[in-house]
C-alpha cells in the first residue's frame, strides 16, 4: 500500500506548497544489467508521458510559476514540485503522471545519455565527489558499492526498455510515499487517492544487502593538490538512531573547513579541526569531517586537500584527530555543548525549507512507518 503524509500546521501559513513523491529505489537496487538506470531516470524526469508531451508539461509548470526537480540517491528516487498552494491538485496530478506514465521516447533517452557523458566529464574535475564515490566502492561490497554516477560502459547499454523494466520492478505501491509541506493531510489524500488507488498490491522486497569491508582506493591524477579521505562505518545507519545522532553531533564537534575562510559567526572556526589543524598546518588547504548515513549503515570520516608532499602527514593527522576525540577526557563539556547546539541549529534551519521539510516527512514515513509508527504527519 502506498503512503500519503501531509505537513505540520506551521507550514500551512505559507501561501506556497511543496509536494514530493519518494520511492524506495536508488542505485543500490541496480543490477549489472541496469547499472546507471537511476542516474538516467533522474535526467529523464518530467519528460514526455502518455498523457502529455514534454513541451506541454513545461508550459503547464511555468504557467503557474512552478518548479519541478528530481534527484537520485543510493536509496531513493525523489521527485518534487513547488508552486502556490492553490495549484496543489494540478501539482499532484503532474507529479504522479510524470512518475507513473513516462514514455521514454528514444530521442529523449539518447539526448539525456549525451548529457550524462558531459556530466561525467565534468565530474572527473570534482575530486571530492570522486572521493565519496571511491569510498563507497572501496568500503562496501553489495548494494551500497553500486555507483551513483552512471559508469561509462553502462551508457552504451542503457535504453528505454531497461528504464521501463527498472520502473516496473521497483516503482511499486509499498515503496512509494507521497508527502507534502504546506498542504493539509486530508486535502492531499482526497486529491491523490484517485490517482494512486489502482497501483497493484505487491509484496515489498527485502532491501539489497551491503557489507562494510573497508578498503583502499588510489587514483593518479594530473592536478596540483592531493585529495584524501579517511572513513569508517557507522553501523546500523538510521535504524540505530542513537548512533546516527551521535555521529551527527560528532561531525559538528570536529567541523573543519577551508584554510582560507572569510570568518564570521557560525562558520565553525571554533571546531576542533579548525583550531587544531587548519590553524597550524598551512600545507593543508581544507580539512573537514563528513558523514553519509543510510538505513542500515553509513560512513563517517575526514576529507583533506593538501600538497602532494604533505599527503601522508595529512592522513596521520586525520587518524590522530579521530583517536583524540575517542579518548575519554579530551572533549570538554563546553565543546560538546557547542556541537549539540550547532547540530540542533542545522536541523531547524534546514526544516525552514519546504523542500527539506517535505523530504523529511517522506523519509520519516518510509523509514518509521514500517515499524508501526503512524504515517500521518499533520
Amino acid at each position: 500500500m502506498y503512503r500519503i503524509a501531509g505537513s505540520h500546521l506551521r507550514a500551512l501559513k505559507s501561501p506556497a506548497a511543496t509536494v514530493g513523491l519518494y520511492i524506495d529505489c536508488g542505485s543500490m537496487y541496480e543490477t549489472p544489467g541496469s547499472s546507471g538506470a537511476s542516474h538516467l531516470l533522474e535526467r529523464m524526469s518530467f519528460k514526455s508521458t502518455t498523457n502529455r508531451s514534454h513541451l506541454r508539461l513545461v508550459r503547464e509548470v511555468e504557467s503557474i510559476g512552478g518548479n519541478v526537480s528530481a534527484i537520485a540517491t543510493r536509496e531513493q528516487m525523489c521527485y518534487t514540485y513547488d508552486a502556490f498552494r492553490a495549484y496543489v491538485p494540478d501539482m499532484v496530478e503532474v507529479l504522479i503522471d510524470s512518475v507513473r506514465n513516462p514514455t521514454f521516447l528514444d530521442w529523449e533517452v539518447k539526448e539525456q545519455l549525451e548529457e550524462i557523458k558531459a556530466e561525467i566529464a565534468e565530474f572527473s574535475a570534482n575530486p571530492q565527489g570522486l572521493l565519496l564515490e571511491a569510498l563507497h566502492s572501496a568500503g562496501y561490497t553489495g548494494a551500497l558499492a553500486n555507483p551513483l554516477i552512471a559508469p561509462e560502459p553502462a551508457i552504451h547499454k542503457l535504453d528505454s526498455s531497461i528504464l521501463k523494466e527498472f520502473i516496473a520492478e521497483n516503482y511499486t505501491a509499498p515503496r512509494m510515499v507521497l508527502a507534502a509541506s504546506g498542504v493539509e493531510h486530508d486535502v492531499l489524500v482526497s486529491i491523490a487517492e484517485p490517482l494512486l488507488s489502482d497501483l497493484p498490491a505487491v509484496k515489498r522486497p527485502e532491501e539489497p544487502k551491503s557489507v562494510y569491508v573497508g578498503g583502499d582506493y588510489r587514483c593518479q591524477a594530473d592536478c596540483q593538490n592531493t585529495h584524501v579521505a579517511l572513513a569508517f562505518e557507522v553501523p546500523g545507519g538510521w535504524y540505530e538512531e542513537k548512533t546516527a545522532i551521535t555521529v551527527t553531533v560528532l561531525q559538528k564537534l570536529m567541523g573543519g573547513g577551508d584554510w582560507f575562510c572569510t570568518g564570521g559567526v557560525g562558520k565553525g572556526l571554533y571546531s576542533r579541526l579548525s583550531l587544531r589543524i587548519l590553524s597550524h598546518y598551512h600545507q593543508i588547504e581544507s580539512f573537514s569531517a563528513f558523514n553519509h548515513i543510510y538505513n542500515y549503515s553509513g560512513l563517517f570520516g575526514i576529507l583533506a586537500t593538501t600538497s602532494p608532499d604533505f599527503a601522508s602527514k595529512a592522513v596521520d593527522l586525520a587518524a590522530g584527530e579521530l583517536l583524540e576525540v575517542a579518548t575519554p577526557g579530551n572533549v570538554t563539556q563546553g565543546q560538546l555543548d557547542r556541537a549539540k547546539q550547532a547540530a540542533k541549529c542545522k536541523v531547524l534551519m534546514d526544516l525552514e525549507s519546504r523542500a527539506v521539510a517535505c523530504e523529511d516527512i517522506g523519509r520519516q514515513v518510509m523509514t518509521y512507518g514500517e515499524r508501526g509508527n503512524p504515517s500521518r504527519n499533520s
